[in-house]
């Protein structure tokens, strides 16, 4: 850490601010006790004056040069460019001593993950990995009830982030050059996959379905995982932009009932739309309450419902300042996001050789 007068806010620089960077990690820096945007680097003028606008005190940079220029004067940099700038920027921001969050995926490659941790470790500073669908409303609201034993043993979780995008809408996320580390398996897997392991533990074996159905597109765009847990648990995830019908979100198996989830927490669009965090973030109506039960469709009104936990994005970066400024662990590591990108390396080797693969 930086040389930070007790009860001073922490500078935070952030790098990009397109979707990532706008939508997500400015507002929640923002709304942090503890945390201060500082300085936004991009060097679109629209997105410049875009952050002026939200940010009237926010200073901005051109390039991520000028930001580590005067690296003395910032306490966190937050990394929300393209995917193939994560690595390089993150280990510039560890060599210059400065703490690091950077968003999924922290890296193309599971070996480059766990370069960075030791990195990370070596210099005595945070590396923190922004999955924040840990705190979607529906995966909170299934850890509460996996922890009360609602369900039994799980024997299988589905889960789906599914889209309607017949058309591709371009950019570095749909690029085919392996080098941007775009595609759905990268993007949208991250989150399924991060969250299968931390419900219920280490993989064992991935099998993997990876296509491009939409005229033009270049990379993924349909992608079925299935990880069979050491646990025992078999996860069945869907990512994809091409479901004209979309399934539940969640749906649950287990020997004493399930749980059915349907639609997407409320956190992103809410943010999109610019409303920021404050009394009655992230929660959602009853009518989108999931479902608890056994042997008949929730459809037809099967089971009992079950209230759906708020969602609370704000909760990662309340954890990253406390991390920092109290010693608190690190919300997520990347010895974690290692873990996935792990699967997600295993799953693009199924799906290109058509096997299974052990890990």
């Amino acid at each position: 850490m930086t040389g930070t007068p007790l009860g001073t806010p922490l500078r935070v620089g952030l790098v990009g601010y397109g979707l990532a960077g706008s939508v997500f990690h400015a507002p929640l820096i923002a709304a942090t006790e503890g945390l201060v945007l500082d300085t936004v680097v991009t060097s679109n003028p629209e997105r410049q004056q875009q952050a002026r606008a939200e940010f009237p005190d926010v200073r901005l940079a051109a390039g991520p040069d000028e930001l580590f220029d005067r690296a003395a004067e910032l306490d966190l940099i937050v990394v929300a460019s393209p995917n193939k700038t994560h690595v390089p920027l993150a280990t510039t921001a560890l060599r210059a001593g400065l703490p690091v969050v950077v968003d999924k995926p922290v890296a193309g490659t599971a070996a480059e993950a766990r370069e960075l941790a030791a990195l990370a470790e070596e210099r005595g500073l945070l590396l923190s990995v922004f999955q924040n669908r840990r705190w979607d409303n529906d995966f909170l609201t299934l850890r509460k009830l996996l922890s009360e034993g609602e369900l039994g043993d799980i024997w299988r979780f589905e889960s789906r982030f599914e889209r309607w995008r017949p058309k591709p809408k371009g950019g570095w996320r749909e690029s085919g050059d392996p080098a941007e580390i775009g595609g759905l398996l990268y993007d949208l897997g991250s989150h399924v996959v991060d969250q299968a392991l931390v419900l219920f533990g280490p993989a064992a074996a991935v099998y993997a379905e990876s296509d491009i159905r939409r005229p033009g597109a270049e990379t993924d765009d349909d992608t079925f995982i299935a990880i069979t847990h050491t646990s025992g648990v078999r996860s069945h995830l869907y990512v994809s932009a091409t479901t004209a019908q979309l399934g539940p979100r969640f749906r649950v198996l287990g020997s004493a009932a399930g749980y059915v989830k349907y639609g997407l927490d409320p956190q992103e669009a809410a943010l999109r739309e610019g409303h920021r965090p404050g009394p009655g973030w992230g929660a959602e109506p009853e009518s989108l309450w999931g479902r608890v039960g056994s042997g008949e469709s929730p459809v037809t009104g099967g089971g009992r419902p079950e209230p759906t936990l708020p969602g609370d994005y704000p909760a990662y970066y309340a954890a990253v300042a406390k991390a920092l400024l109290e010693g608190a662990p690190n919300p997520v590591t990347a010895l974690e996001a290692a873990a996935a990108l792990d699967v997600l390396e295993a799953a693009r080797r199924s799906a290109r050789e058509k096997v299974t693969v052990t890990l």
